[in-house]
């Protein structure tokens, strides 16, 4: 059955009482229950909606990686009835090898600044793998006021052969413009790119280092079984992911990550990464291991320094507390691969569900998505980090 493209009013987190117990019956379960979401829309997504970005005034936009090249576009914004249009224009969504920096290869993340930028992430890959195209690697920034772009900034200098750059945070304070980036690896060795914007300057960091790399012996569940890839006649196995979510923390002194393939987050100090005075080794040494958070997709935070975590194991969104302690806020069986959060600022927090693991890699080239792909949400006590 379709979800309702219409867009629902929510309600806010709910609590879902335990029933009480009785005399002769079995005591509650121990685990506390989770809230609900709401259905924010239903966005009538052409491919895999990875990316979620959402405007001051309302306007949705969503990221759809070329996995395989036949995908139409990977850039689009979703309009009112939940159908989604090339953004900005379909010219732009054409990739073309020949005018890389103007043109979208596979974008799979885009964020807003504070003033309402758009900037959006382009991996440079046709087909979802392979060598990068030279200057297809960028970073745009898109006038929505004016749906154009306004600048590019190539990212060439920070990958390699095997990349597959993945997530986008944006920090803008303090008269400086930085970025990060992280590339998940096509074979499970990543990496975080520390970008300045104003001057270009990209600077590649934990290449490979252990919070970068896919974990091997991991299998990931989701919707009660497990993620398994098969390449031509070989056996299935778990996917590889390197490093995948991040966050930036209120003050912007820390970056959160973790690999597609971890069950732990890790942070370094975002000064060690953008200076390229400092060494590869000094840099390592400001990772912290914030221990296990589940297996996760996109990451977020709050004002008060919460990481929300995009629980895909569970169809559920959870959030790490500056303490250590992990709580689940809620829970839906829509949520079919939770990937991308976005936090608006009247408090709501926006989650895509991206249904990844239906795709044919996944499932002996049978391709079991099925649109629309829900975009959910719930309230939340704290403000977003812009």
């Amino acid at each position: 059955m379709r979800l309702d493209r219409r867009r629902l009013i929510g309600t806010g987190l709910l609590a879902l009482a335990a029933p009480a117990a009785r005399a002769g019956t079995p005591p509650p379960p121990t685990s506390r229950p989770a809230g609900i979401l709401d259905l924010a829309i239903a966005a009538d997504a052409p491919s895999t909606p990875t990316g979620l970005a959402i405007a001051r005034g309302g306007r949705i936009f969503v990221m759809m990686p070329r996995f395989t090249g036949a995908e139409p576009i990977t850039l689009g914004e979703v309009l009112p009835d939940g159908s989604v249009k090339p953004y900005p224009d379909a010219a732009a969504n054409r990739p073309d090898p020949q005018a890389p920096q103007a043109t979208l290869f596979h974008v799979p993340n885009g964020v807003f600044d504070r003033d309402d930028t758009l900037w959006v992430l382009d991996a440079g890959l046709p087909t979802g793998k392979g060598r990068p195209v030279p200057g297809g690697a960028k970073i745009l920034a898109i006038d929505i006021g004016r749906n154009s772009i306004r600048r590019t900034i190539p990212l060439d200098a920070g990958v390699v052969p095997d990349s597959s750059l993945n997530d986008l945070r944006v920090d803008v304070r303090d008269g400086r413009a930085l970025a990060y980036v992280t590339d998940q690896g096509q074979a499970g060795a990543g990496a975080i790119l520390a970008v300045d914007l104003d001057s270009g300057r990209v600077v590649r960091r934990l290449a490979d280092h252990h919070s970068t790399r896919s974990e091997e012996g991991l299998v990931k569940f989701v919707e009660r079984r497990p993620v398994m890839e098969r390449k031509g006649d070989a056996p299935e196995k778990s996917p590889k992911g390197g490093a995948n979510g991040i966050a930036i923390s209120p003050d912007g002194r820390r970056l959160y990550y973790a690999p597609l393939m971890s069950r732990r987050l890790y942070a370094v100090e975002t000064a060690a990464l953008r200076d390229p005075n400092v060494s590869d080794a000094a840099v390592a040494a400001t990772v912290k291991d914030l221990g296990e958070k589940g297996m996760t997709g996109g990451l977020t935070t709050d004002s008060e320094d919460r990481v929300y975590l995009s629980l895909q194991e569970h169809n559920a969104v959870g959030r790490r507390l500056p303490d250590g302690t992990v709580e689940v806020l809620a829970a839906d069986d829509r949520l079919i691969w939770a990937d991308t959060f976005w936090i608006t600022p009247d408090r709501w927090l926006y989650i895509s569900a991206a249904q990844v693991n239906r795709r044919p890699e996944f499932n002996r080239g049978r391709d079991l998505q099925q649109p629309p792909y829900a975009i959910l949400r719930m309230r939340i006590d704290a403000d977003p980090v812009l």
